[in-house]
This record gives structure tokens, sequence and C-alpha cells, in this order.
């Protein structure tokens, strides 16, 4: 008699949770807590790391839990009221021993799917989570920070959607780490839920009423980049900070309405880097201060993470 052999543990897996604790962290933002039995299991990476929510819809949670080690065939193959609509949000805490974990959400009001689940669910509210699997012994992925391990100085920026990465960037750094982090949000008070860092000056601004995404962040970003570029030795003129002009300054045309704008290096060449830029948030913002960064102070690209997270106009993608 010849027993199966046993499944291989995949990099991601769905973890049924229910929430257990809401905390208001500023006007913006909510910390939420969830509970699971097998939340043992999810791997804390920190960082930037990408999970995905997927939220009440008929009898599809079931279903997915059915079929686990290919529950995205599943959940692509229900019917559209039995879909469980999924979004990606970033992990902010992972407490193994305590079966639990904290997500940090932007509250819209009853907009959209997430928006209006996060405003309105009871303590208790089922939810599933797709997150990094504690016994896959490898790069989980949805990790995009890498910086050189010879960076001298550290820009991070984004809007609201970026913050709770962010909070989660500066925390993990060495204290020995310098930059700067800028954060567009809706209200002034958002700063609440981002954390100092010794070496870090963090940087939170509140959108202008009536103003546009982009509004603060852009300006604040090309100031002090231009500070971090000269702190490091480098100049901030275009071809000189980054590494030689170039093909390493030159960025080819991303069309943001079709296709999606990401693009995460992975410098392990051991060369000094002046500034390591790390860009979320909505994508014609991202898109304009990646050029900046780029064509403009002539950083090299291989130094510039950027994430569009989200389009202005246009629906939530998962």
């Amino acid at each position: 008699m010849t027993s199966s052999a046993p499944a291989l543990a995949t990099p991601f897996r769905l973890f049924e949770v229910r929430l257990t604790k809401r905390t208001v962290l500023s006007p913006t933002f909510v910390r939420f807590t969830f509970t699971g039995p097998e939340l043992d299991r999810f791997a804390d990476n920190g960082l930037d790391q990408r999970i995905k929510l997927l939220f009440p819809a008929g009898d599809g949670f079931a279903t997915l839990m059915r079929s686990p080690d290919d529950w995205y065939t599943a959940w692509r193959g229900l019917a559209d009221e039995e879909r469980p609509p999924m979004r990606t949000y970033t992990i902010r805490a992972v407490r193994p021993h305590e079966n639990e974990i904290d997500v940090d959400i932007v509250l819209h009001g009853l907009v959209g799917i997430a928006s209006t689940w996060a405003s309105t669910a009871p303590v208790g509210s089922p939810l599933i989570v797709c997150g990094p699997n504690a016994d896959f012994d490898a790069f989980h992925g949805g990790v995009d920070f890498h910086p050189s391990a010879r960076t001298a100085r550290i820009l991070l920026a984004g809007d609201e959607t970026a913050l709770p990465a962010i909070a989660n960037i500066l925390e993990r750094l060495p204290t020995d780490a310098r930059g700067c982090a800028i954060v567009e949000v809706p209200d002034a008070g958002d700063a609440a839920a981002l954390p100092s860092h010794p070496g870090f000056d963090v940087i939170v601004a509140a959108r202008p009423s009536g103003g546009s995404h982009g509004d603060a962040l852009i300006p604040l970003v090309q100031e002090h980049a231009a500070r971090l570029l000269d702190r490091a030795g480098g100049t901030a003129t275009s071809g000189t900070a980054g590494g030689p002009a170039g093909a390493l300054s030159e960025l080819e045309d991303v069309d943001i309405d079709e296709g999606i704008l990401w693009e995460v290096p992975n410098d392990e060449s051991g060369d000094d880097v002046p500034v390591y830029a790390w860009l979320a948030g909505e994508a014609g913002v991202i898109k304009a201060l990646r050029r900046h960064l780029v064509s403009e102070r002539g950083i090299d690209r291989r130094s510039v993470a950027f994430m569009g997270y989200w389009r202005l106009g246009k629906n939530e993608q998962n």
C-alpha cells in the first residue's frame, strides 16, 4: 500500500477570519483586528507585504474553502452573485502566537465594496484573507521594497493608500537608515496613523480642499528629492545623480489608462546608491513623480520602485 505524497506548501493561502476589534487611528484610518484558528501560520514579512481581503457574497466563502489549493480558479468560476469581491491591502501587523492580524483601512464612507463593508460590518463578521503562508520556506512575493544594501538615502512617497505600507517600512528599517517619508492624505489628522523614525523626516500633508490628488505630494517630493541627493553626495540635475546618463535615465511612456504602472527593481549589483525611491498611490501622480526623479533628477531607474495602486476615475481592481 502506497501513501500519497503530501501537498506542497504554496506561497500564499487562504485564512478564514472574523473581525474582533476596530481601532480608530485618525479621521480617515481604522485598524481592523482579525482572528482565525490558523493565523499562527500567517508569515510575518513586514515591509509592504500585500495581501487580499475577500468580502462576503452568497455562498462563495464555503466554495473557496473547499478548494484551498486552487482557490483562484474556483473564485473565477463562481457566478457573479456568489463571487466574493476581492481587494488588495497591506498587512499592518501579524501576531501569530495570538492568532491575530491587523489591517489598516481607509474609510471613504458608503462608497465601494470595501469601504462600505469597513464602515458597516459588526464585530464577529467573517472574512477570508489571502496571505503569505509560513509553511512555504522561500520568498513569498508581494514585497516590493528592495533597496540596495549600499543605499545612502531612502525616499518613501505616496497617498493614503500607501500609508500602511510606508508605516510598516519605517518600523522595519534599522535606526541608522536615513531618508524622508512623504504622504498625502485627506486630513491633516491622519498623521496619527504614521510612526516616526529617528533617521527620517516624516511629512504628512493634507490634500488641499477641492484640490486634486498629487497637489500636495508632487511639490514636496520635488523639494525633498533634491535635498536627499545633496545629502547623499549626488547632484540634483538630470543624468548625474543616480548613475550614468542615458539609458538608465530614459523612460518609456506607460499608458496608465490601459496598462499597469508597476516596476519594482531589485538592484543586487552592490554599487553605491545615492537615493532609492519607493513610490505608490494614484497612477497618474506616481507616473509624474517617477518622471521627475528619473528624467529630471537623473536617479538611476534601477533605484526607483513605483506602483500605481489605483487609477483616478476607474473602478477598484483586485
